[in-house]
């Protein structure tokens, strides 16, 4: 089985994008990975695409092709859609089907466009991530499912907003260099108590903003990398995946994420590592609480002992365990087509040395990606390792 290699990463500024198209997004995000690459477009074999809610958002469902020919690229290409995940989810089969000799080069990412809808119909529109019978006609929407889980942590474990707020301070510093970012500025942790309530107990900066933006990634075979003398130093040396109940009400145990249990096991186990061997990581930190959960599905914490792992240093920038030194979700920002893909690029470029803050981590060899859909109903891990 080859080794599948990141060849090169491509990303838009996350942000606003009123004058632009969700086409226009990917194309660039795709033109930039091929630069970064140095690979020929027309030795792409095919187009792995994440997207959300574009049919919501532009009107425009069936976009795959689209986005093959906005990319300029005359092959195979598939949409994914697993909510928040959809970008991760298309980044595995790329990695699978390069490592199962089915393809040499794949290009996968993403893309959404949301800015250009009214805040309640954004609001709306991801809601249909969550279960439409049991949650949405309840008027459930992701700020208030996220605050249940955050309710229910502090209930198991304890901890409290000021916890929650060390961690948006954190990410809010991670981004300021970060020349991607939607949002670089500070944000104290006084400032994050301070906010509007937004769903109790999470406030205004507990909550990731509404973004546009658009990821891509060329993932290429070790092989496909030697013979064409690119330069592809990091690979993707573990994927995993997992699924849980849909409906909070139906689940065991709201403040675990057992879908993200099982996709870092499945990660950790096809790598050939375990959580002491990670250097450095990108978490789906949609809401302030999902970073903390998702440190302990990688884990990195035994249950109930993330919540202080901001407050106390371990995941800032010059902690032992760097998490989110893009800004994460929070502060970078969330096209939730894309989030996947972006987290990957970060990941590569803070491996290979040419992130702003890579200088935290110079020493760093291993690098894990945990990408949410919903309420973690979906879950995609991947590792991350400088190649040997």
């Amino acid at each position: 089985m080859t080794d599948a290699r990141v060849a090169g990463v491509g990303l838009t500024r996350f942000g606003s994008h009123p004058d632009r198209t969700g086409r226009d997004l990917f194309a660039t995000a795709a033109l930039r990975a091929f630069e970064d690459a140095g690979v020929p477009r027309e030795d792409v074999e095919e187009l792995n695409y994440g997207n959300f809610m574009g049919a919501l958002a532009e009107h425009q469902g069936h976009q795959a092709p689209l986005m093959a020919e906005a990319a300029g690229l005359n092959c195979p290409a598939t949409r994914y859609e697993e909510a928040c995940a959809s970008a991760g989810v298309a980044v595995r089969e790329a990695v699978r089907t390069v490592r199962a000799g089915d393809a040499d080069v794949v290009v996968a990412g993403g893309m959404e466009r949301m800015t250009n809808l009214p805040t309640d119909e954004v609001t709306e529109g991801l809601a249909i991530a969550a279960d439409d019978l049991f949650e949405v006609r309840a008027g459930v929407t992701f700020p208030g499912a996220y605050a249940l889980m955050a309710s229910a942590y502090f209930d198991a474990y304890g901890g409290s907003r000021r916890d929650l707020a060390h961690v948006a301070a954190k990410n809010h510093e991670n981004a300021l260099p970060n020349e991607y970012a939607q949002y670089r500025r500070e944000v104290s942790v006084e400032e994050a108590l301070d906010a509007p309530p937004v769903a109790e107990p999470l406030h205004l900066y507990d909550a990731c903003p509404i973004t546009d933006g658009a990821s891509a990634l060329v993932i290429v075979s070790e092989e496909y990398a030697a013979d064409h003398d690119v330069d592809a130093p990091v690979a993707v040396t573990g994927t995993g995946q997992g699924t849980d109940r849909m409906a909070l009400a139906d689940r065991e145990h709201l403040a675990r994420t057992p879908a993200a249990d099982d996709a870092a096991d499945a990660a950790y186990a096809d790598a050939g590592i375990g959580p002491d061997d990670v250097d450095v990581a990108e978490v789906h930190d949609c809401f302030t609480i999902a970073e903390v959960l998702a440190l302990e599905s990688l884990g990195f914490f035994d249950p109930g002992e993330g919540i202080g792992a901001a407050r106390d240093g371990v995941t800032t920038a010059d902690g032992d365990l760097p998490v989110n030194l893009s800004g994460g979700l929070k502060a970078k920002g969330h096209p939730v087509g894309a989030t996947g893909g972006s987290q990957i690029a970060e990941l590569t470029r803070l491996l290979r040395g040419d992130h702003p803050n890579s200088g935290h981590v110079g020493d760093a060899e291993v690098g894990v990606a945990h990408n949410a859909g919903g309420t973690v109903a979906s879950a995609v891990v991947h590792v991350l390792e400088v190649a040997k």
